[in-house]
């Protein structure tokens, strides 16, 4: 060490070089740093959605979730798995041990589901996917004084379609309203009027209301593929439906016997904002995507939307932004103190041109941080900005003890040089204690 600090010393060139060096390569290590509000964690969680319509908890239990459970035992790398069974569906979590790769674990847990000799008949497709670690970034409420639920979620899902064709956004969830569901309500006088029964009008529905494949056909020039489309996803699509054609030729609309309306589930959910009823958005980030880019389009979104509309606004609930722009504020206000102080008292009590180089010591330390930080998965959160603001106490502690070391030896008539390398090697092991102890003192303390 003292063979490298002598070097740097004696050759100011080099000095410079790496200083300039540092500069350069630590602003455009700034620049490509990402943002989030935690720290970014790999996804150790697998889950396996189970959808069967009409089924009930028990079956779902005994029919799916046991039979996916028993060929997940044994599977090396697997910490915890647990299920859950509920109407219509259920879902299987798998936790997977610290340091095992996902992607592997992922593969043989679908081997593992696909090795299940046979499921319920009607049950939907499994779906086992890596659940993806997001974290909210900006949420807002969109609401009105006359506009109803219906209207607030047509302009949410408009809002959302804007949102997403902006670069860097893709998870946004819109919430404050049940389900959609199309109501048939069949009429009794009709239904005996025209002989029909209930069950007849239901399996006429459930046949026309289809989306599926029927293969392809190959000719000489061409493929043709049969397709039936016919899935209707709004009360008015099924006006038409035919129930029935008679010997006669007449038809029996589904019109002729029921009234067909769009509206939302009997399942109580509704969100107010200042006594309005509101629709919630919630955007959040992956471990690719920016925060603080992310936050700022979208208030720049809603600063505009605002202004282009009176009957409905959009208010922000919450933005983890905000916390992060302070705490980064933070940073730079005791960074410029700090090299202020350093300045302002080292030039009064030592030497100036000494305090001016501990004062450059203190952005040119964390640009070469900056550097190297970003190859290590390092993002600006608040966490990573609170050791920042911690350690610009310490380089300024540790500036101010090499430079008033180096300053005391060469009042004692040592050469400019000699002083700053007997000064700097002498309190360097004192030093590099001393910051050893101040992050690991549970280690020293075993001493």
């Amino acid at each position: 060490m003292k063979k490298i600090i002598s070097y740097f010393i004696k050759y100011s060139v080099a000095v410079n070089v790496v200083i300039l060096a540092f500069v350069i390569f630590g602003i455009i290590g700034i620049l490509r740093m990402r943002s989030s509000f935690f720290p970014l964690i790999d996804s150790q969680i697998i889950t396996i959605s189970v959808a069967y319509p009409g089924a009930a908890p028990q079956e779902i239990e005994e029919g799916v979730i046991l039979k996916i459970e028993d060929n997940l035992k044994g599977l090396v790398g697997i910490e915890r798995v647990t299920s859950t069974s509920r109407e219509n569906g259920g879902s299987v979590t798998v936790e997977i041990e610290q340091g095992e790769d996902i992607n592997v674990i992922l593969a043989e847990v679908k081997n593992a589901v696909d090795r299940v000799p046979s499921f319920p008949t009607g049950m939907e497709p499994l779906v086992v996917a890596k659940q993806e670690a997001i974290r909210q970034t900006i949420s807002f409420a969109i609401s009105g004084e006359t506009l109803d639920l219906a209207t607030l979620k047509q302009i949410a899902r408009s809002i959302e379609y804007d949102l997403r064709a902006m670069d860097g956004i893709s998870q946004i969830e819109i919430t404050g309203f049940p389900e959609e569901e199309i109501e048939i309500a069949v009429r009794e006088n009709d239904l005996l009027a025209y002989g029909l029964t209930f069950q007849e009008v239901a399996q006429a529905v459930s046949r026309a209301n289809i989306l599926t494949t029927g293969g392809n056909i190959k000719t000489e020039t061409e493929d043709y593929l049969i397709r039936a489309n016919n899935r209707a996803y709004y009360g008015k699509e099924l006006t038409n439906l035919i129930v029935r054609a008679n010997p006669d030729g007449s038809l029996i609309r589904l019109s002729d016997v029921a009234v067909i309306r769009d509206r939302f589930s009997e399942t109580p959910n509704a969100s107010y904002f200042n006594g309005n009823l509101a629709v919630n958005v919630e955007i959040s980030n992956t471990n690719n995507e920016d925060l603080l880019p992310t936050a700022a389009k979208v208030k720049d979104y809603i600063e505009d939307f605002n202004k282009r509309y009176d009957a409905v606004q959009i208010d922000i609930t919450s933005d983890s932004s905000i916390r992060l722009e302070q705490r980064t504020q933070l940073l730079v206000v005791n960074g410029a103190e700090g090299i202020l102080l350093v300045l302002l008292f080292l030039s009064f009590f030592l030497n100036t041109r000494l305090a001016f180089w501990v004062a450059a010591g203190i952005p040119v330390a964390f640009l070469g941080m900056f550097i190297f930080a970003g190859g290590f998965g390092v993002t600006i959160n608040v966490l990573s900005l609170f050791g920042m603001i911690i350690v610009i106490g310490i380089l300024v502690d540790d500036g101010i003890v090499i430079s008033e070391n180096i300053y005391q030896h060469y009042e004692m008539g040592k050469t400019p040089i000699r002083a700053a390398i007997d000064g700097t090697m002498e309190v360097i092991p004192p030093i590099i204690s001393a910051i050893i102890q101040r992050f690991w003192p549970f280690q020293l303390s075993c001493f």
